[in-house]
């Protein structure tokens, strides 16, 4: 029973509680400027009504990345997925974040206004552009049942290649050790996750930090 469907929050874009479940990656298809307080919206293959409106410094990154002209973004991906330290009014609300975009040769970091007084770099990696790898057959061997590489018929399906960089740009950007996700959950590697621990690991995410803003605020 997937209780997913029950916590979509009812907006007219694409929300950062939209993203509890695990980062998405998502296919420009058109993009609009306006004048206002989100002048740009970007929507995508599959956006429901619902574009993405990106903050100012999420906007900086694209244009640093693909230059000013929107409308060669088309075509393009992003993946974005949920910081839930983004403040707003001084409370940590969470914000959409991108970490992971096509047409780039190579990681780029910019540094990235916080507050008035403190800037922070931001890093965005490369988005591999591969369709999602199924998961390998169940093999029948001695340590089968204590394999997490192996998953039982029935059992969520692996998460995607970006679902995995993504995670890992996570724990990185949030001076998280990836080494204790990983052995938390019994894998080497990310990509040996399936969907229900990848939405458990951003889960532990959001606790680590929210312990963290409760010990600062001590």
């Amino acid at each position: 029973m997937d209780m997913t469907p029950t916590i979509v929050p009812k907006s007219d874009q694409l929300n950062s509680d939209d993203l509890i479940a695990g980062p998405i990656t998502i296919k420009i298809t058109r993009v609009t400027i306006k004048t206002g307080e989100q002048p740009v919206s970007i929507y995508y293959e599959g956006d429901n009504g619902k574009p993405y409106k990106c903050c100012k410094s999420m906007a900086r990154i694209m244009v640093s990345a693909w230059g000013a002209d929107a409308s060669k973004y088309v075509g393009r991906s992003l993946t974005l997925y949920r910081d839930a330290s983004v403040k707003w009014g001084g409370m940590e609300v969470g914000g959409i974040r991108i970490s992971h975009m096509s047409d780039i040769d190579s990681a780029m970091t910019m540094a990235l206004t916080v507050t008035r007084a403190n800037k922070k770099p931001f890093t965005v990696k490369p988005l591999a552009s591969v369709a999602p790898k199924a998961a390998p057959p169940v093999t029948a061997s001695p340590d089968a049942a204590s394999s997490p590489a192996q998953e039982p018929a029935g059992a969520a399906t692996y998460i995607t290649p970006d679902e995995a960089l993504a995670l890992e740009a996570r724990c990185t950007e949030n001076s998280i050790k990836t080494g204790t996700v990983k052995k938390f959950f019994g894998v080497t590697m990310f990509s040996q996750m399936n969907s229900q621990q990848l939405v458990e690991a951003h889960a532990m995410i959001d606790s680590t930090l929210a312990e963290r803003k409760a010990k600062e605020a001590a």
